[in-house]
């Protein structure tokens, strides 16, 4: 049975449109020679002699023939009536064209009749084939304009007059189903202002939005510049957010493969639109090489990175990816969706804790994997002050148990996911992150005295958009609740980058390692945490203290009002990709720093005991605070 969507019966009513198109046109054309003969003979039938009468009748069904096979062969008759446009008009010139040599072939070898009537004819009907398609746009367009004070319709602000504001103007004309119109358009370049676009007047620059947003009684604000940089379109965007409307984007060219700009591929103004920078592009031939047929391990393969780390190597056709975690929901969700989203590829999830030695080496045992990306670590700053033990035993031991399997079952390639906060560390997270950094370099010129094959990095970099539990999620469920949004410091920044950007850079660090690198991300410009906050709660469509209060909590224990990105020791030397530098190695000891994690291990056995004190002790930078 035939359903409303089958092929079938979507053929079915084109060929009945189509068929109804070439009527309308064989009486068009028709009418056209016809009125031309009469016109030739100022309207008086009787005055036309009986052979132009009888070559007329002749003459109109080869024409009429050779027309309707000329347009059906450039494809008017498969085009949509209501979305007629130039590209139709350039077709139909085309098509009568050589229309137009055939019926002057035919005036000299067919019956007689004046030559005015073969041209007139000619050039009316291709007037009045274009007139019909046109009629039906024109027709929709007059019902909108008369349905206008019922506003069915969203008023929209096109910022950018170029291309894709074109574009869109164009198809908000002729899709009223839509439900948008364009009412004014914006943009600086002062040779566009005061003219039109698609019939929509170009009415100023961007200083210009909030008075055009009141004066056009806008809903809606469209910023339509594919080709912005990241900190135009911050700009832009923070000036739409002083109207306190609604704003979308179009996808930057990045995004936009095809070229190809309509309504439907609009999106949300997202934070990263905020963060004022370009978005990160890298040399992926690299990556390529490689993960393509290797094993690739993923440790804490459920997280926010791990999880990403994942996706990204999964395109890159390794022999198999291998994901190791200890919360299975998180294993078992980033599993159905790798699942789901490359049904070919060799995955193995599997559930254990880093802490376990055994278990490691049973994994590394069993799958002899190739590259390892050690991403398992306990990350939150005011958890861990309350736990420090848990973090010591997870993130500092349980890297040196993935980093040893490593070494021992022939790993080419081990990089740990380390953080900014492991410089000059105030907390214990930051702390036992800058131990791991440690332990990598110690393995890593353990790897090089033994003649080992293993290659050991690590890659340090800021907040991530979107982490699990990371400031923004937060701030928008504060949000969804109505507030208040908790911000601990009018004055604390942060470096920001989205999950995608911060794991293509790991990937191509790992690369570049050839032993003991710790790289460092370029993170772009430092965000104010109550710029974003408040940024957000704009976003949302809400007023800052007004509709929903922002609330100062103090900083919390070994939090800093800033994350430096390098110690005192460490320089930073350039890689290939301007984004990715590489800190200099300090001068390490690695017989004291071995005796150093003897000591911290015994005092781990204590949970009594103030875990701080042998901590501070093994890593020099690290000064708690009060």
């Amino acid at each position: 049975m035939e359903t409303d969507e089958s092929p079938l019966k979507k053929n079915r009513q084109w060929l009945s449109r189509a068929v109804v198109i070439m009527v309308a046109d064989a009486l068009a054309i028709l009418f056209a020679f016809g009125f031309t003969l009469l016109m030739r003979f100022d309207f008086a039938f009787s005055a036309i002699p009986r052979e132009y009468v009888l070559g007329y009748l002749g003459a109109c069904v080869p024409i009429i023939a050779s027309s309707l096979l000329i347009m059906w062969w450039f494809g008017l008759y498969h085009s949509i009536w209501s979305f007629a446009s130039v590209s139709e008009l350039v077709k139909l010139l085309e098509a009568w064209f050589f229309e137009s040599l055939l019926v002057a072939l035919y005036s000299l070898v067919g019956p007689p009749m004046p030559v005015s009537v073969w041209i007139g004819g000619t050039l009316l009907s291709f007037a009045l084939t274009s007139a019909l398609r046109f009629s039906w746009r024109l027709l929709r367009m007059l019902r909108r304009e008369t349905q206008g004070g019922r506003k069915e319709y969203q008023r929209v602000m096109v910022i950018g007059a170029g291309e894709a504001g074109r574009s869109l103007i164009h198809e908000m004309e002729v899709a009223p189903d839509l439900g948008m119109r364009a009412v004014c358009a914006i943009d600086d370049n002062p040779q566009k202002q005061g003219r039109t676009i698609n019939g929509v007047s170009i009415v100023g620059g961007r200083q210009s939005i909030a008075k055009a947003a009141a004066q056009y009684d806008v809903d809606l604000i469209i910023v339509a510049i594919p080709s912005a940089t990241g900190e135009q379109r911050k700009a832009l965007v923070e000036a739409c957010q002083d109207t306190g409307l609604d704003v979308r984007v179009v996808p930057g060219i990045y995004q936009l493969v095809d070229g190809k700009v309509s309504v439907s591929r609009l999106r949300e103004i997202k934070i990263e639109d905020l963060l004022g920078r370009d978005p990160v592009v890298v040399d992926g031939s690299g990556i390529h090489e490689l993960v393509t047929g290797c094993t690739v391990l993923v440790t804490g393969g459920g997280g926010s990175i791990g999880s990403e780390i994942c996706r990204q190597v999964a395109r890159e056709n390794p022999a198999r990816l291998v994901i190791f975690d200890i919360y299975e929901n998180n294993a078992y969700a980033i599993q159905q969706e790798l699942w789901r989203s490359f049904p070919e590829l060799e995955l193995t999830v599997l559930i254990g804790s880093v802490r376990d030695m055994e278990r490691v080496r049973s994994v590394f045992a069993e799958f002899r994997p190739g590259v390892v990306f050690h991403a398992a670590a306990h990350k939150h700053v005011p958890l861990m002050e309350d736990s420090p033990h848990e973090a010591i035993k997870n993130n500092v031991f349980g890297t040196l148990n993935c980093a040893r399997a490593a070494l021992e079952f022939g790993a080419t390639r081990f990089v740990l996911i380390s953080t900014d906060k492991a410089v000059n560390p105030t907390n214990v997270m930051g702390a036992s992150k800058r131990l791991c950094e440690m332990i990598i370099q110690a393995e890593g010129r353990k790897a090089v005295r033994d003649g080992a094959k293993t290659t050991y990095s690590a890659v340090r970099f800021g907040n991530v958009l979107g982490s699990n539990g990371s400031v923004v999620p937060l701030f928008e469920k504060q949000i969804a609740e109505g507030g208040p949004v908790t911000v601990t410091h009018p004055d604390i920044i942060r470096y920001f980058m989205t999950i995608p950007e911060a794991v293509s850079l790991v990937l191509q660090s790992a690369c570049y390692a050839e032993g003991g690198e710790i790289f460092v991300l370029d993170m772009g410009d430092p965000v104010k945490i109550d710029d974003m906050a408040r940024n957000l709660i704009r976003l949302a469509g809400y007023e800052p203290d007004v509709d929903i209060r922002v609330e100062y909590t103090g900083l919390r224990p070994g939090e800093k009002l800033y994350e430096e990105r390098l110690m005192a020791e460490e320089g930073l030397r350039e890689t290939d990709n301007h984004m990715i530098s590489i800190a200099r190695p300090m001068d390490l000891d690695d017989v004291v720093l071995a005796q150093k994690m003897d000591e911290l291990a015994i005092a781990l056995e204590d949970e009594s005991c103030d875990i701080r004190v042998p901590l501070q002790d093994a890593v020099p930078t690290y000064h708690p605070k009060d």
